[in-house]
């Protein structure tokens, strides 16, 4: 292996020359406390960034076995060395005379969710970042003074402070670790209880407009009437209470400025842990949770609609229902089949984001519009039927339409002021004769036996010369070939990057999997497997540091709105 003398020497001898020369800085060299690694440099555009592996050997390391000595501790100690290094490589940053950022070194740095990343690995031997560079040019030449500071200063700067445990600080690294250990074990402790959420009290949810970061504007913390109370054992915190939200049909009354949005937002957030300060590091939620919104305009291919809309003008048959542009009932209908097709546990709506046709009917008005039951059946009367029958968690929150779910509810909360209050007697006492909430005789087990079998030649990630372009312009818009796909209303993504990774696994599945049809379901369970087996690695045939893990959910949502996507058959 060459050493960093010999790494130097070659920076001192291409200056100048053509970028082309970059690409001889490929190979592995030695910079006694790390090795540095690169496999190829895209010297035919550097306007994208090289990813470059910096390996520290443990013995220089020196992480304690118990900080990644399990899946999940794993995950959050590279987390918190991802993290580390960005807020390194801010320190870095250079400005030009116009005051404009020339930052050379990038990571993928995440948001306030954690979950398993390509950009830093941790094993008993050694600790690897991967670090893309914007390496410097003049007038298409090699800045070798640029490159030198580069290498030489930024990048030790970034492994002395990020990558070696003792110049780290060990109270903070210690409680990111343990927190991401107590979540995991409240996540896997919820089903024992019957829970599908718990939310610790203290927790703080209010958000910013709509963006993941805290609003410490407005400090609201959660509290939790006392007959509401939930006791956890977890390894670290001890016993820590907290609302629990519990299985079956679940009913959250509460305005939109009563903090019920918030809550419901925290809940579908829960499938991931969060970071230290974000306010939600204790709002839990099964992993299997998802929470459906109406989505008009969304295209929709060959879904059973039927026991939700039974008749549509010029639509077609309801129980292969496809449409380039889904009004919103039929939208959110066709969302949550999809989900339940593929395998949802626990199902959220709230009236904010939901077509109130598809959430209830106003039975009382039945006398003056008596066909409106012939072509809906909104969720209210087919909740109870939904859970009974397939076993799944339904939890639907507002204020002004969701009265009918009231006599089919197994729990009613309210909240009020981020305070939650069991009002369930209350409401059972109630009358609610007037409502017709009697549906037909529907087997809805058939929502989750049927498949829809994949076109393989649908799925199409080339454009022009290119095999694949795959590309995440935000967190909700992702390109895929020609195709753009809009996932504004899939709430429950993390960042960018899982976006840009749910195109991988696309394509991944295309080649993989889809040399003839397979059913969508059968496709996820696959990629589950290879994804639980093998990691994320799998999905690209070069090194990326730059990938996060989606869930099926997100995958298969993908999917369903790809605009080139066709069903052959639906058995």
């Amino acid at each position: 292996m060459r050493d960093k003398k010999e790494f130097y020497n070659m920076l001192m001898d291409i200056e100048g020359k053509p970028v082309s020369e970059y690409g001889r800085l490929a190979g592995d060299f030695d910079f006694s406390r790390y090795v540095l690694k690169v496999s190829h440099v895209p010297v035919e555009n550097l306007t994208h960034p090289a990813l470059f592996l910096v390996r520290v050997p443990q013995i220089i390391a020196g992480f304690p076995p118990h900080l990644f000595n399990t899946p999940v501790r794993r995950t959050g100690l590279e987390d918190y060395l991802t993290r580390r290094i960005g807020e390194q490589i801010d320190t870095l940053t250079k400005y030009d005379e116009q005051g404009l950022s020339r930052r050379h070194l990038l990571v993928a740095v995440p948001g306030q969710k954690i979950l398993p990343r390509t950009s830093l690995l941790v094993t008993e031997e050694y600790v690897e970042a991967r670090i893309y560079v914007m390496l410097p040019q003049r007038d298409g030449r090699i800045d070798g003074d640029r490159v030198k500071d580069i290498f030489f200063d930024e990048m030790a700067a970034v492994v002395n402070s990020s990558l070696i445990y003792c110049n780290i600080n060990e109270a903070e690294l210690n409680e990111f670790v343990d927190i991401m250990e107590d979540a995991d074990q409240v996540r896997q402790i919820l089903p024992t209880r019957g829970l599908v959420s718990f939310i610790s009290e203290g927790s703080m949810l209010a958000r910013l407009g709509n963006t993941d970061y805290p609003d410490y504007d407005e400090v609201r913390p959660l509290t939790v009437a006392e007959e509401l109370l939930v006791d956890i054992d977890v390894p670290n915190a001890g016993t820590i209470k907290g609302l629990g939200v519990p299985g079956g049909v679940t009913l959250i009354l509460g305005d939109a400025y009563s903090g019920r949005i918030q809550l419901m937002r925290a809940m579908a957030a829960g499938i991931y842990n969060h970071i230290p300060g974000d306010g939600r590091e204790l709002a839990i939620t099964v992993p299997d949770a998802v929470h459906i919104a109406s989505e008009a305009g969304r295209s929709v291919r060959k879904v059973d609609v039927s026991p939700f809309v039974r008749a549509l003008t010029g639509e077609g048959a309801t129980d292969e229902y496809s449409s380039a542009e889904a009004d919103p009932c039929s939208a959110q209908a066709a969302a949550t089949v999809e989900a339940l097709e593929i395998g949802a546990r626990a199902l959220f709506f709230d009236e904010s984001d939901s077509s109130p046709a598809f959430l209830t009917r106003d039975s009382r008005l039945a006398a003056l519009m008596p066909d409106a039951g012939k072509r809906v059946m909104p969720l209210s009367t087919r909740v109870r039927q939904l859970v009974d029958d397939l076993g799944v968690s339904i939890v639907v929150a507002g204020s002004s339409s969701v009265a009918e779910f009231i006599p089919v509810a197994d729990t009613v909360l309210r909240v009020d002021g981020y305070r939650v209050y069991d009002v369930t007697q209350e409401a059972k006492a109630m009358d609610f004769s007037q409502f017709q909430l009697d549906s037909d005789d529907v087997d809805v087990t058939a929502l989750v036996e049927k498949n829809r079998w994949v076109v393989p030649t649908s799925i199409d990630a080339s454009q022009g010369p290119h095999d694949q372009i795959i590309e995440a312009a935000s967190i909700d818009l992702l390109k895929f070939g020609r195709s753009i796909i809009s996932l504004q209303d899939v709430t429950q993504l993390a960042d960018k990057h899982q976006t840009a990774t749910i195109g991988l696994v696309l394509y991944y599945a295309k080649l993989r999997y889809m040399d003839e049809g397979r059913p969508i379901r059968e496709i996820m369970d696959l990629i589950d497997r290879d994804l639980g087996t093998e990691g994320l690695e799998c999905l690209s045939r070069d090194l990326r540091g730059d990938l996060a893990r989606p869930r099926r959910y997100e995958i298969a949502a993908a999917l369903n709105r790809l605009d080139s996507l066709r069903i052959s058959h639906v058995e």
